[in-house]
């Protein structure tokens, strides 16, 4: 057999009649410009070569291929001939027998190209998906025409509109799969090609096959109506019912045609945008700047929390569902137990939900270990402490693990505010101690923010991004400082709405500002949720550390909240007012005679405040602050931020975050915005000066990202 390379992404060779066309671009087969150009130059190798009779494309057992190389996205490359529709067509036509062989991940561009291709085989257990939806986008190249047309039109609409993986065995017996192979996928494919050759099989195409539906109006007016219900900010899950409406009515290539123009309306909106920006963001954070490439990650193969509050348990049930042994800690039997408990209902409640098969709850729960000793930790190689938020317990926690953890544990802190080196000096090996920031409720919420002391080692640093792989979550990195990246820059935020409260506004009214601007809750009710005493006991803090600071007026209308006992949702009163065990936050007359008193004792006359004025000084807060984080290092790159905010603080996904938001605004504008308030706002001139970083992007007409 020959083998030579084709643009080092295609692997070519023949296998007897068969060429075999490898796609090999790690690590997810993207199919960027060299890609694409080499499947077309060994298509036309094979075509032209008599010995060949017939085509086998395949990836990797694990991936087939992954769809568009996102790193394209924004340069020439992505819109560089061939594109894949002509590659797809090249396929279409080949003289030749072309079969793609699917194992692993076949997904986006990659199944559209294996949608082209004449016959399909895979593993029973590859997956197959459309994910373009979660981009803002429908599948450009043909595969909201051809999947219709292979596994029918309401098959289809809910694969696109899902953006999910659906295991191939799912559609053996449809014109999507000609055979599934159970054995080595590449001598399945092989013996397959050679079986369409020896009965001489007429080659088929998706094309050439129609979409039939009995009621197809009834059926796409259902499917809009229940699509519009759940897509309300984002345009693209309704352009892929559009989309399925030109392969239910028009000839193929007028399909092709309304698809194409359908994703170029979606490419460039604000929305696919902002989720192009996220997609991008989330996976940057992962990348460690500076980090030798000889550092090597610590072994994580048994796990520790200490403490079994809710936010214990709940990091817990994320390493138990990973397959990790975990030991959980309390002090008190009776906390232990609840803890325990919280963690069996989580198992049981997926079971009765039919989300997990009750063996595998059964082998989940039993890498559970309670204990009341800490003697039971010697073995952990990662110990995550989830006490209550108070140095001096954080003091004698990590005092004890420095005495009972073996020599390389990694000894992380869940603090969410306090200063990690403080924590890490508790301890005679510092360079093991890292900040593990899980936000509430842990195994729901995709946000890890990892906290780089000043003398956090980088195996710890990496073992760490790895452990959140593990366990499914997006973890950014932040250097120290109070609050971290979030909740330093969650402090502005809630004092504009503070003052704006003060001002003149209502709780009511500056919470819906800005859940209309697309926040999954606004300041107070976000504040209700989390709990007002949390913040009262960091101001408390703050003023004993610097008991000479002044602070705002405004700030004593949360203290009078919270020494009325009511700290939100917990205790049933709050900035709102919650019926028994609900959790709709209901309009109280207590808390506007609170307001209207605190406005009277501070001389205030009421003015009336828009919409615009609350989301500019709420939002603005954010990027100014972010933008300080930036100067200072505590966050690697502006996207980071972005993804902090929108996995952990509720932000628009389709907003792309509040360091985006801002560069559509237009840095310039921004600063002006800032610059009013500090003229006109009563507190302005002491919070509205621009961050030096912003002030520069500005002046020079660029942007954070």
């Amino acid at each position: 057999s020959d083998s030579p390379t084709i643009m080092n992404v295609i692997h070519f060779e023949l296998r007897d009649a068969v060429a075999v066309i490898r796609l090999d671009s790690p690590p997810v087969n993207g199919l960027s410009h060299a890609m694409r150009t080499g499947v077309v130059q060994a298509v036309r190798r094979a075509e032209s070569d008599a010995k060949v009779a017939a085509i086998v494309i395949v990836g990797t057992d694990k991936l087939f291929s992954a769809g568009a190389d996102m790193r394209e996205f924004g340069t020439p490359a992505v819109l560089a001939e061939p594109m894949l529709p002509a590659v797809i067509s090249v396929l279409e036509t080949s003289t030749k027998p072309v079969i793609s062989a699917i194992g692993g991940t076949c997904m986006g561009g990659g199944l559209e190209l294996a949608l082209g291709c004449h016959f399909r085989v895979a593993t029973p257990g590859a997956q197959l998906a459309l994910p373009e939806v979660k981009i803002g986008l429908i599948p450009g190249a043909g595969g909201t025409q051809r999947l219709p047309r292979l596994i029918g039109a309401e098959a289809a609409l809910n694969m696109i509109v899902s953006g999910e993986a659906v295991p191939a065995d799912r559609f053996a017996g449809t014109p999507l799969l000609d055979q599934l192979v159970h054995g080595d996928l590449l001598e399945g494919a092989l013996s397959f090609a050679r079986q369409v050759v020896a009965e001489g099989r007429p080659l088929k195409r998706a094309r050439d096959l129609t979409v039939v539906h009995a009621k197809p109006d009834a059926y796409l007016l259902w499917a809009r109506n229940s699509v519009a219900a759940m897509s309300r900010h984002y345009p693209a899950p309704l352009k892929c019912v559009d989309a399925i409406e030109a392969a239910l009515r028009l000839p193929f290539d007028e399909g092709l045609q309304a698809e194409a123009k359908l994703f170029i309306d979606l490419y460039s909106g604000p929305e696919a945008r902002a989720l192009r920006h996220l997609f991008l963001a989330e996976r940057a954070a992962g990348r460690v700047e500076g980090l030798g490439r000889d550092v090597q990650a610590r072994d994580v193969n048994q796990v520790g929390v200490i403490g079994a509050g809710t936010m214990g348990s709940g990091i817990a049930i994320n390493f138990l569902v990973a397959g990790i042994p975990t030991v959980i800690l309390e002090t008190r039997q009776e906390a232990l137990d609840r803890g325990v408990k919280h963690i069996h209902d989580y198992f049981e409640a997926r079971v009765k939900k039919g989300k997990l098969k009750a063996e595998r709850a059964m082998a989940q729960v039993s890498l559970l270990k309670p204990t009341l000793s800490y003697d039971d930790l010697s073995q952990a190689d990662l110990v995550i402490e989830a006490v209550f938020e108070d140095m001096a317990v954080k003091q004698s926690v990590f005092e004890t693990l420095d005495r009972v953890c073996k020599p390389g544990a990694v000894l992380a802190s869940n603090t969410s505010t306090l200063d990690l080196n403080k924590i890490a000096a508790f301890t005679r090996r510092p360079q093991d101690v890292v900040g593990a920031h899980f936000f509430s409720p842990a195994n729901v919420m995709k946000l890890l923010e990892v906290v780089r002391g000043a003398r956090t080692a980088d195996d710890v640093l990496l073992t760490i991004m790895q452990v959140a792989k593990r366990i499914r979550k997006t973890a950014v990195i932040s250097g120290v400082c109070d609050g971290f990246i979030g909740n330093r820059m969650i402090g502005g935020y809630q004092r504009e709405a503070l003052f704006m409260l003060e001002e003149g506004a209502s709780v009511q009214q500056i919470d819906s500002a800005l859940e209309t601007f697309g926040m999954a809750m606004g300041p107070f009710r976000m504040s209700d949720l989390a709990g007002n005493d949390i913040g009262w006991a960091i101001r408390k803090r703050l003023r004993a550390e610097n008991p000479l600071a002044a602070w705002p007026s405004a700030v004593k209308l949360a203290d009078r909240l919270c020494e009325q006992g009511r700290f939100g949702q917990k205790t049933g009163t709050g900035w709102y007012r919650y019926a028994k065990g609900g959790r709709s936050a209901l309009a109280d007359e207590t808390v506007d005679e609170l307001v209207r008193l605190h406005r009277e004792a501070e001389g205030v006359t009421p003015r009336q405040i828009s919409s615009a004025e609350i989301v500019q000084r709420c939002i603005f807060a954010l990027v100014n602050e972010g933008a300080r984080i930036l100067e200072e290092g505590i966050a690697q790159r502006a996207s980071d931020i972005d993804v902090v905010y929108i996995f952990g603080y509720g932000f628009p996904a389709y907003r792309g975050g509040p360091m985006l938001y801002a560069d559509r605004v237009g840095l310039l504008a921004v600063e002006r915005a800032m610059e009013g308030f500090s003229r006109t706002v009563k507190e302005g001139q002491a919070y509205w000066s621009t961050a030096p970083t912003l002030a520069r992007l500005a002046s020079q007409g660029k942007t954070f990202s």
